[in-house]
């Protein structure tokens, strides 16, 4: 099979690293462009972190693309408290040898489908700002890529960052909105925290597993996780941490690891009390689905996946394997 042709929008922290890893390394993604928006951190972090993550997996040849800044409306909230300071578990990884292109993620966004008509999948892991605010300028956008993947959302209500609500959701709940208005589950598919709680913790023998392993990938992987597996262990109480942007990824270069999914109506609050919850239709009267809303992913195929990714050594070896070695 060919490699699919990927357009990916990160607010690129630990989780995020590890999808562009498996997207840029796997064999199975073509990454045409990398586009960055604040939300885990500030997007001038989130842009050096997604840097830094092509160039461990030997792309530095990827554009990076800077995005919006802060949210459509609101003040800008991000996740350090989870992922460090750095996004990166505050390792002290160098700075990346390469920088991001001057073109605004937006901008990208929109001419690059015009190029490739149908042939991009757009794949977002972060808060929808920069998607939103293309989508103010092209309501027809999604019509122009092949599909679109979010991960976004809680669709069991079961929130990471709010009783209800998922960060990407929350950190940004009209610009979610506005991709709902402008979804169609033919096109649209989102993968929620709910998925990734149940099918794509990391437990001790993973995080073991991934340690061991010893190939600049592996090593960089778990280390970048560490604060996030602080957090997982004192504030969501998985068996390890999970790995939500991966699994989003993985069921985009592989929708046949999906075992279960529903059409529905979705929709977003934006009012204060439950911002950011998906609001989730399914009475027969309710309205037209618009969105695809993945239930349920092989775990043991998205691991395998995850690790074979980073066993295989790379073509050559990674700018960063130093810094990103066991330490002693």
């Amino acid at each position: 099979m060919p490699a699919l042709p990927l357009i990916v929008d990160t607010d690129t922290a630990s989780d995020d690293a590890v999808a562009l890893l498996i997207a840029a390394a796997s064999g199975l993604g073509d990454i045409r462009a990398v586009t960055t928006v604040a939300g885990n951190v500030p997007v001038e972090i989130g842009t050096r972190n997604a840097l830094i993550s092509l160039e461990t997996a030997g792309r530095t040849d990827i554009p990076v693309h800077p995005g919006c800044a802060r949210p459509m409306t609101r003040t800008l909230s991000t996740a350090q408290h989870v992922h460090g300071e750095d996004g990166m578990g505050d390792i002290g990884l160098p700075d990346p040898a390469t920088t991001c292109h001057h073109t605004h993620a937006v901008e990208t966004l929109l001419s690059s489908p015009h190029r490739h008509p149908g042939e991009l999948t757009l794949v977002t892991l972060a808060p929808l700002t920069n998607i939103a605010a293309a989508l103010l300028r092209d309501p027809d956008l999604f019509t122009r890529y092949r599909h679109v993947y979010c991960m976004a959302g809680a669709a069991d209500l079961r929130g990471n960052v709010s009783p209800t609500a998922e960060f990407n959701v929350w950190a940004d709940p009209e610009a979610a909105r506005i991709v709902t208005q402008a979804a169609t589950p033919e096109k649209v598919t989102w993968i929620g925290w709910d998925v990734s709680r149940k099918d794509a913790v990391m437990t001790p023998t993973d995080q073991q597993r991934l340690e061991q392993l010893g190939t600049p990938t592996a090593t960089f992987a778990h280390r970048i996780n560490r604060t996030v597996a602080d957090w997982a262990r004192d504030v969501t109480g998985l068996a390890g941490y999970d790995l939500p942007d991966p699994i989003a990824m993985a069921v985009a270069l592989k929708p046949d690891l999906i075992t279960e999914q529903e059409q529905a109506h979705v929709d977003i609050s934006v009012t204060d009390d439950t911002r950011g919850q998906m609001i989730i239709d399914r009475r027969l009267s309710a309205p037209a689905p618009n969105i695809t809303l993945v239930r349920r992913v092989d775990e043991t195929g998205f691991k395998k996946l995850l690790f074979d990714t980073v066993t295989t050594p790379l073509p050559a070896p990674s700018p960063l394997a130093d810094a990103t070695a066991p330490a002693l």
